[in-house]
């Protein structure tokens, strides 16, 4: 490689996105660890830094995963090899999870790995939204035309949110299809052809629903599901049972305050808020570093959303648009769907708080997609700053014709 090419690349990263995205998951692996030194004593019966050390694994194995799809030029992703492994690959192995995973919480929806488990759906929306920006980006010139054939990548999408509703996990199957969501409108598909498909849906679901309902009321009503609707409208009557965590929750926000009771303080994690580490750390963290450290999340959350809003509209590569559209909605959606159901602003779904949340799964997910992200940004301020400069070195080191010269 041209040394002075070299440069001009490694000039190019975008060294704000990039720390911001190792600031949070740094100290996201401090906060795991005062968040889960008691529980992990008396709920789990192991060392106090027992989750410590297993998110600190999963954080380096993440970091490889990171440099790597930064070095790596995004447009390889868009191969038709990767795109036919990604679209067999998925179901398969949302299916397989299905006989051979392993069921926690009344869910089976991880394989067990020895000390480790991963979860197949985090992996599956990354791979989706691969997918989706790969078709919709090969079929550009076609997309304004009302073309029924246009619509599998959106069959396609729904097959796989079934796959993970049915293990049964539809919170997650509801972030899918909403990131997904983000990149077909996005797309530049016909609105005529979507209204046309979402008025069948509807009809297709006036038919089946009074058919299939008394089959899945059980399922889609249970006790659990119920719960959680009733501790969202009043957790303060249900404070005994299923509005326990809410409840705590909002005395963790509360005693925290401005500046916190100071790191490692908090009180709340000593038995009184489950999922300290997991769904409900930005809790602990309200409790203990106060509105000052829940805004740095935040405000560092919302950073690399914007980013990646930003990267799409300077892209002019269709590939790189709709996918650095897709994964700043993922950020943007799970931070809201796990703040809101921390805050009560909606019901709660049991998602992790991106690269501050313990678990490895979706650490390596979310490290994987900003390290494309990332790349892609490289290309984006590349393309602006020096391709036109090395074009016109090349133009000009060119012989001129015989018939120009004097």
């Amino acid at each position: 490689m041209n040394k002075q090419l070299f440069k001009n690349i490694v000039k190019s990263y975008d060294y704000p996105l990039i720390i911001a995205v190792w600031m949070l998951a740094i100290f996201g692996l401090v906060m795991v660890y005062s968040s889960s030194m008691v529980a992990a004593v008396t709920r789990y019966g192991v060392a106090s830094d027992y989750f410590f050390q297993k998110q600190k694994m999963w954080l380096a194995a993440s970091g490889i995963c990171f440099l790597i799809t930064m070095l790596v030029p995004y447009k390889v992703w868009m191969g038709k090899k990767v795109i036919q492994g990604i679209f067999f690959a998925s179901p398969i192995l949302l299916i397989a999870v299905a006989f051979l995973g392993h069921t926690a919480n009344n869910a089976t929806s991880w394989f067990k790995l020895g000390f480790f488990s991963i979860q197949p759906a985090e992996l599956v929306k990354l791979s989706l939204l691969i997918y989706l920006a790969a078709v919709f980006a090969n079929k550009q010139k076609k997309l304004a035309e009302p073309v029924k054939g246009q619509l599998f990548p959106i069959y396609y999408t729904l097959w796989i949110c079934f796959l993970i509703a049915i293990q049964p996990d539809f919170g997650t199957a509801m972030i899918v299809l909403l990131i997904a969501s983000c990149v077909i409108l996005s797309s530049g598909l016909s609105f005529r052809l979507l209204w046309k498909q979402l008025l069948f849906f509807m009809m297709v679901a006036a038919v089946v629903a009074p058919v299939s309902l008394p089959f899945i009321w059980d399922e889609i009503f249970s006790p659990e599901r119920l719960s959680r609707f009733y501790s969202f409208v009043n957790p303060f009557k249900y404070a005994d049972d299923e509005g326990f965590q809410l409840v705590n929750s909002y005395l963790a926000i509360g005693l925290g305050g401005l500046k916190g009771l100071g790191l490692g303080q908090s009180i709340q994690k000593y038995g009184y808020l489950p999922e300290s580490h997991t769904d409900f750390i930005i809790a602990v963290i309200a409790e203990e570093l106060g509105l000052f450290g829940v805004a740095f999340v935040l405000l560092l959350l919302a950073f690399i959303v914007l980013k990646g809003f930003m990267i799409a509209r300077k892209c002019n590569d269709a590939f790189g648009s709709l996918l650095a559209i897709g994964i700043s909605s993922m950020i943007g959606i799970q931070t809201f769907i796990n703040v809101g159901g921390v805050t009560g602003l909606i019901p709660i779904t049991g998602v992790p708080l991106p690269l501050v949340s313990y678990g490895g799964s979706a650490l390596i997910l979310f490290m994987t997609s900003l390290g494309i992200m990332v790349n892609i940004s490289m290309f984006v301020k590349y393309e602006a700053k020096y391709k036109h400069k090395e074009q016109h070195v090349d133009h000009a080191k060119k012989p001129l014709k015989r018939g120009l010269t004097f």
